[in-house]
């Protein structure tokens, strides 16, 4: 461009008043649905770990798998003997089961749970359990899990006095027997069962 062409443009130009640009606003970006649920969920999982008094152990990597073929056998001190042996042989009858075939770890820590409190709570004092053997190796593997987060979680119950791996026309070592400790509710029951029609001595 010449200094006069230069010049000429620039004459052309003098009174053009450049555009006002608009002021730039940042746009939050919505959260997606997807984005809520999980929120959502994970808040649940804190406020369901927090209020809901599960005491069973979360972490399963602490918990070692058992073989399925392996017997399971535990026994509190005070539980008598002959009581202990009743229940290996099956001779008390499951008032209530829990299947916990295909569950995760998660989902059988809750239902093991609720369903031991809520046994004892109706005065359920024998019970089955049935964490499964497996018949597919993918089905081994995770029922060998089941069964060993089913050994240590009901030691850790109280309420749990004895259990033991049931017998084969109960699901043999796929299933255990658990024997309950008696609610308050019941022996009160029993107390006053028992003091019917006895005279009190007077000395």
């Amino acid at each position: 461009m010449t200094d006069d062409e230069a010049d000429l443009f620039l004459d052309e130009m003098s009174d053009v008043v450049p555009l006002k640009r608009a002021a730039r606003v940042r746009v939050a970006r919505k959260p997606s649905e997807r984005d809520s649920s999980l929120a959502a969920r994970r808040e649940a999982a804190v406020v369901d770990g927090r209020d809901d008094g599960n005491i069973l152990t979360e972490d399963g990597l602490a918990i070692e798998p058992l073989d399925p073929w392996y017997v399971l056998d535990f026994k509190r001190p005070g539980v008598q003997n002959g009581v202990f042996r009743k229940l290996k042989q099956g001779r008390y009858e499951a008032e209530a089961r829990l299947d916990l075939h295909r569950m995760t770890t998660r989902v059988a820590r809750r239902e093991l749970y609720d369903f031991i409190q809520e046994s004892v709570r109706l005065g359920i004092r024998s019970a089955l359990v049935i964490h499964g053997k497996g018949e597919s190796k993918a089905e081994r593997e995770r029922a060998s899990i089941l069964k060993g987060c089913t050994d240590f979680w009901l030691r850790e119950l109280d309420m749990v006095q004895a259990f033991h791996s049931a017998q084969p026309r109960h699901g043999g070592t796929g299933a255990v027997y658990v024997l309950l400790r008696k609610s308050e509710e019941k022996k009160r029951e029993n107390r006053e069962v028992f003091m019917k029609g006895r005279v009190p001595y007077d000395g």
